[in-house]
């Protein structure tokens, strides 16, 4: 969603622009194209990411800085980088087609051979392999319940435990075979195992964690005029999202008995997408990924 993504930002002439998630470049790279004198700051946890992104953006050589670290370390990185405020920023939260498509990396659940990483930093040490084979029967429960919101997290995690009783679960596949013998044959699809997988990558990587407030604290630092541009992927990331511009896009929380504002609460954003903005047909056909995107956008205006 590139063109979308850019008239959100609302490109600002010697502007400075944060992309939390680097990625594939090319937001990076639509932003940098945008205004020649643009400078980009831009941060990923991948080290393929930021490799592949040094070649991707070499044209525009002297205008951007890359971080290899968590768009969440944002205080840091622009301290680094010089810079004290935006005039835009853009999360593109979830994976790359890259993690996606590299077997490697064991982010999908029909590479069966792949081993179970998932870690989207491959310096972290927590990778998926460890919590299916660790953690314990209530643990997995709660994480495939609240971060993949799978009807059957109970069933799934007992057959999971009862597996690795026998033998280390190491792949892809056997995790895919684990979780659909324990959904009824009349639940079960080709892509039953989606939301067990989601919910360990979420785990892996930590990435509901601190979301909320960094949302906030880069509200924070932007000009006023200055917009945000937040892609979401599954509806927990939307949801805190959701609540995080709304928390800033509502004033005075005094009753309406009191004459005056006590609380001094302020108006500090104006949401600019009443419905998030989703991929058009013609994408969705293009690229798969793109049919579950939502697309928020707000401005600072105070």
């Amino acid at each position: 969603m590139v063109d979308e993504v850019l008239a959100g930002l609302n490109i600002r002439r010697g502007g400075v622009y944060f992309d939390g998630t680097l990625g594939g470049s090319g937001h990076s790279g639509a932003i940098l194209a945008a205004d020649p004198t643009v400078r980009l700051i831009a941060t990923d946890k991948d080290g393929d990411a930021i490799a592949e992104a040094e070649r991707a953006l070499a044209p525009y050589a002297g205008r951007f800085s890359l971080f290899r670290t968590d768009f969440k370390c944002y205080r840091e990185v622009l301290q680094e980088a010089g810079v004290t405020q935006l005039d835009g920023f853009l999360l593109d939260l979830g994976l790359s087609s890259h993690q996606v498509n590299t077997e490697s990396r064991g982010f999908g659940y029909r590479m069966q051979q792949a081993p179970l990483d998932m870690r989207m930093d491959t310096r972290a040490k927590l990778t998926a392999e460890e919590v299916v084979n660790t953690y314990s029967e209530e643990a997995l429960r709660r994480i495939f319940r609240e971060y993949g919101e799978e009807t059957f997290a109970g069933a799934v995690a007992r057959n999971i435990v009862r597996a690795r009783e026998k033998q280390r679960i190491a792949t892809t596949g056997e995790l895919e075979r684990l979780t659909e013998a324990a959904i009824p044959p009349k639940y079960r699809s080709p892509a039953c195992a989606r939301k067990v997988f989601q919910a360990i990558r979420i785990e892996v990587n930590g990435e509901l964690d601190g979301l909320y407030e960094c949302i906030l604290g880069l509200m924070g630092i932007l000009k006023k005029g200055g917009r945000a541009c937040i892609l979401t992927f599954h509806s927990l990331e939307d949801r805190i999202v959701k609540q995080a511009f709304k928390e800033l896009a509502c004033g005075c929380e005094c009753p309406k008995s009191f004459p005056v504002c006590v609380c001094g609460k302020r108006q500090q954003i104006e949401i600019l997408t009443k419905k998030p903005i989703v991929a058009s047909e013609r994408e969705k056909e293009e690229n798969t990924r793109s049919k579950s995107a939502k697309l928020r956008i707000a401005e600072k205006i105070e």
